[in-house]
């Protein structure tokens, strides 16, 4: 499970949904796999991303620090199609694709906040199949 996918999902038990309680990795066995680097996919996800939710699964699962608040990303430049932007941004913009897009939980569990209902992963996949008393 990507960490980008991760800042997306929600507890699917009912009593929850109302709340949009937020989900914890635990025991999180942690792999990379390298892909192409897409700074134009960033910059265009960037905007929706939960930026608190962000830093607390970084911090989670022993990243460094992130910003403080959500970086603010300069407009494309004329001729720049890639998206890739200033030194700086782009430094940024990889910083942000290695942990969103190279590093997935290949075990462990999701545990809500608000009912502790634990949801776990196994290949990198987490099952969010939940009990008939819970359903």
């Amino acid at each position: 499970m990507k960490l980008l996918t991760a800042n997306f999902i929600t507890c699917s038990v009912k009593s929850c949904q109302s709340v949009t309680p937020a989900l914890s990795f635990r025991d999180a066995e942690l792999a990379r796999e390298e892909i192409d680097f897409s700074p134009l996919f960033l910059r265009n996800i960037l905007p929706r991303i939960d930026w608190p939710l962000l830093q607390r699964t970084a911090k989670e699962l022993g990243f460094p620090a992130l910003p403080e608040t959500k970086p603010e990303l300069s407009p494309i430049a004329e001729g720049d199609e890639e998206g890739v932007g200033s030194e700086e941004e782009q430094k940024l913009l990889k910083e942000l694709h290695s942990l969103l897009l190279e590093t997935s939980v290949q075990s462990g569990k999701l545990v809500c906040a608000n009912c502790g209902h634990e949801y776990p992963i196994s290949q990198g996949i987490a099952n969010f199949l939940l009990p008939n008393h819970l359903v």
